[in-house]
């Protein structure tokens, strides 16, 4: 039967999907509906009568940036970096925007600019520890952070890094040391409590349902701390409480897909196709392009002897993901070639 699929917690921006930058993009920017916000606007008509103040372009990237136009605000940050090129902030910037874009070598040479400018910015530091962690060169990283603390031994995203780079090393110990120094030295560090809610959870210890409560305290509108609960009590096979995690953050979130997907899980092994067919069908509204969903359906629909409506959800998860093993598989058991 189809394996549990359990969501992971998004640290990094390279985490999120990306879409190539250009750097040569040239667009008729009063085209975008963007230029239509009143900040924006305001901002516009300063640099029409001053087009040389670097600062006026510098200030619009950011409100681009906050607004998730990144071609734009990226466009923005190049002009206030050709008209000043000592302001180390300004090739920073660029360097944030490129990193989100996965240009990792665009990214590192806009922010090597910007230490050289200020050797001594943290926040140029860590971004290049980020790099590294992202390419898992963790002497590098480590190296970069180091200078961070250094300076500063209160900088809590320093600890945050080193507990993901031991994350990844497999050393749980200096992980949850690291993160809990993080939120020490700030108690509103949410990622870092998530992490230490995910790493007791690992490790069979109840207290990570304290973390998890106080990350959603913190963000009620982000409902993964009640999925991961459900998560949890699922790992231990404890199914009734899972399913009750599972619909609280279902009615939090109607959108949180991860939650009908395990929900149905838990259905198949209670040999409740029926239900759980239900959730993969909802699922696929929800994720229209989620195969594993149409397999888990078809699966449900092959197990209550509806072959036909089997083979279609298999055919079209192979649409979505032509190299679907999984599928191909149930075809075969169907009898098709």
């Amino acid at each position: 039967m189809k394996s549990l699929r359990i969501r992971t917690l998004v640290v990094f921006l390279f985490a999120l999907t990306l879409v190539a930058c250009k750097d040569e993009q040239k667009t008729e920017q009063k085209d975008s509906a963007a230029f239509r916000n009143a900040a924006i606007l305001d901002l516009t008509e300063r640099i029409e009568k001053n087009p040389q103040n670097h600062k006026l372009y510098y200030e619009r990237g950011q409100l681009f940036n906050r607004m998730h136009e990144d071609s734009l605000a990226l466009e923005d940050f190049k002009k206030a970096a050709t008209l000043d090129s000592s302001k180390a902030e300004y090739f920073s910037a660029i360097g944030d925007l490129m990193f989100e874009h996965k240009d990792i070598s665009g990214s590192i040479r806009y922010i090597q600019k910007a230490l050289s400018l200020n050797p001594d910015d943290p926040a140029a530091h860590l971004k290049m520890a980020k790099m590294f962690v992202y390419l898992k060169d963790y002497p590098k990283a480590f190296s970069e952070i180091n200078v961070v603390l250094r300076q500063d031994v209160y900088n809590a995203e320093g600890y945050f890094l080193k507990g993901m780079i031991y994350k990844d090393l497999k050393d749980t110990t200096k992980a949850l040391s690291s993160f809990l120094t993080a939120t020490e030295v700030d108690p509103e560090y949410r990622e870092a409590i998530l992490q230490l809610a995910l790493l007791h959870g690992y490790k069979n210890d109840p207290i990570a349902f304290q973390y998890y409560d106080k990350a959603f305290k913190m963000d009620t509108t982000d409902v993964f701390p009640i999925y991961a609960k459900g998560v949890y009590m699922q790992d231990r096979k404890q199914y009734e409480k899972a399913k009750e995690f599972y619909k609280e953050a279902i009615l939090r979130d109607q959108q949180y897909a991860n939650a009908y997907f395990n929900m149905g899980y838990i259905l198949m092994q209670q040999d409740s196709f029926e239900k759980a067919r239900r959730q993969y069908d909802l699922l696929t509204k929800i994720e229209i392009g989620d195969f594993e969903a149409y397999y888990n359906r078809g699966l449900c629909s092959e197990m209550m002897g509806k072959k036909e409506d089997a083979m279609a959800d298999y055919r079209q998860a192979l649409v979505f993901n032509p190299d679907y093993e999984t599928a191909k598989e149930g075809l075969k058991r169907l009898g098709v070639q």
